[in-house]
């Protein structure tokens, strides 16, 4: 069986590069190799391929939005992101977006030959997110307060706002750091923010 395919990567080597070699595999066509998406979804349409292997940043627009925006007419497409990230939080958007697979441009072109074989198998190929602890993982109280320390407060402003000790606020702070992997409360800020835990 031959597996269609359109490469999107705005890189032009990298694009060229790409469709050469995957193009090496006996049972992979490549249909199209497009450096810009902007007929992608005119393309998808008139001639539909098995596999979508798209670049998660693209000019004026990026390969999860596009996923997302695919797969709500063509939930059977399978879609493979290529990402120079590893990044947790693009590879569980990837995800959240239907995606099938992720998979990084320092990994192997034999993985992701791979990888292309698997989705067409119905499989869901992701790396592992790093074992950070989730967010989920902070109280109510702790969320309160890392808004406030984030609102550049005072351990004493903190406590007077919430109406508790001195000692209490530091407990916290010192629980939020360590659940944030951060080692300062502007650690602690910046790790939160990257999780979507805080709005800029």
């Amino acid at each position: 069986m031959t597996i269609n395919i359109i490469l999107v990567d705005d890189h032009l080597l990298m694009l060229m590069g790409l469709k050469e070699l995957l193009e090496k595999e006996a049972d992979f066509h490549v249909m199209n190799a497009l450096s810009d998406p902007i007929n992608l979804e005119q393309i998808i349409q008139s001639d539909p391929p098995d596999v979508l292997v798209l670049d998660v940043r693209l000019k004026n627009t990026n390969g999860i939005d596009l996923t997302r925006r695919i797969k709500k007419t063509r939930a059977n497409l399978k879609i493979v992101i290529l990402s120079g990230y590893t990044f947790d939080e693009y590879i569980e958007a990837a995800r959240l977006a239907g995606a099938d697979a992720y998979v990084t441009k320092e990994e192997s072109n034999m993985k992701l030959a791979s990888v292309i074989r698997q989705v067409c198998q119905g499989e869901k190929v992701f790396p592992n997110l790093h074992p950070d602890i989730p967010s989920e993982s902070l109280t109510p109280r702790e969320r309160d307060i890392l808004k406030l320390i984030a609102a550049d407060m005072t351990t004493t402003e903190i406590s007077e706002k919430l109406s508790i000790s001195k000692r209490t606020v530091e407990y916290h702070i010192s629980s939020i750091m360590q659940k944030l992997g951060a080692d300062s409360r502007v650690g602690a800020v910046v790790n939160a923010i990257k999780k979507g835990l805080l709005s800029v």
